[in-house]
């Protein structure tokens, strides 16, 4: 069968090679990082600014900490402000489980500090305007320029302990507190 794959191949005008390796190129990349990180698989790494200027990167708690990385669609709307509020309420429970939070959405960087500043939240944000980190995490929406409510909570150890993603803050701040509360066990 393979001989006959590379028959056919070697005699395709070289317009057609051109588009069908362009295609396997394309179907290969999406197959192998077009998909949300799942529980058990290691968390991409990344580097970011934060709206305060300090640049966090993941490879810098490995080992020191675990960390909530959550996504979310927009600030200052309500399920948006109600996650980040009943995140920065828990903070100080977070901290004694060993979680840092990391909020990131597609807004500017003025739009984060005033969310920060308009509800005292007490962890970073990151801005994502272009939609770098959201793509890195495959957590866009397919219609419109934001991300989804998604959240991975990291290990220590850089693997994933647990992703809730669905669009009810309620059901992300149980589940997260529960994941939280098992891996400072």
């Amino acid at each position: 069968m393979r001989l006959y794959i590379a028959f056919l191949f070697t005699n395709l005008p070289f317009k057609m090679k051109t588009i069908l390796a362009a295609v396997a190129i394309v179907a290969l990349t999406v197959s192998t990082f077009g998909a949300t990180p799942k529980s058990g698989d290691t968390a991409p790494k990344f580097e970011a600014t934060a709206t305060d200027g300090t640049v966090l990167k993941l490879a810098d708690f490995s080992g020191k900490q675990a960390v909530l990385l959550y996504f979310y669609p927009k600030d200052n709307t309500p399920g948006c402000t109600k996650e980040a509020c009943t995140l920065r309420d828990r903070m100080g429970d977070l901290i004694k489980q060993g979680v840092q939070v990391i909020g990131v959405s597609r807004d500017t960087d003025e739009s984060h500090k005033k969310f920060i500043a308009d509800h005292k939240l007490n962890f970073p944000l990151i801005a994502d305007p272009d939609g770098k980190l959201v793509a890195l995490f495959d957590v866009g929406m397919k219609d419109r320029k934001m991300a989804r409510r998604v959240s991975f909570l990291i290990g220590k150890d850089g693997k994933i302990v647990h992703v809730t993603d669905t669009a009810s803050a309620d059901v992300h701040l149980a589940e997260m507190q529960e994941a939280a509360a098992k891996l400072a066990k």
